[in-house]
């Protein structure tokens, strides 16, 4: 009765090894699938975003983040001026535009 309660002890043991490298084998797999699906695409369109906003020159067309489609009349290392409208210009940080619309045309 003594050694078949000591085997039991021990597969209970091996058991539980067994099933805490199956979680970890699971956790890997999950991180993996988010970091695939979601995590890589988010950060390559950061960095298109990112390429976008430092290749902003003088008389492109853009699409402010309020919606406020403008022309960019100065660029400077951080910051836009834009004409909203004939005589009308408004400096603006590079991050806060949204698209460059010039290309599309």
């Amino acid at each position: 009765m003594f050694i078949s309660e000591a085997i039991a002890s021990q597969g209970s043991v091996a058991m539980q090894n067994g099933s805490m490298s199956g979680f970890f084998i699971q956790m890997i797999l999950v991180f993996a699938i988010f970091y695939f699906i979601l995590i890589r695409p988010q950060q390559k369109k950061m960095k298109e975003h990112e390429n976008m906003l430092n290749a902003i020159q003088p008389k492109d067309e853009v699409i402010t983040g309020g919606g406020i489609k403008a022309k960019v009349v100065k660029a400077d290392a951080e910051t836009l001026t834009v004409e909203i409208a004939k005589g009308v210009e408004v400096v603006v940080t590079r991050s806060s535009i949204r698209e460059v619309i010039s290309d599309k045309k």
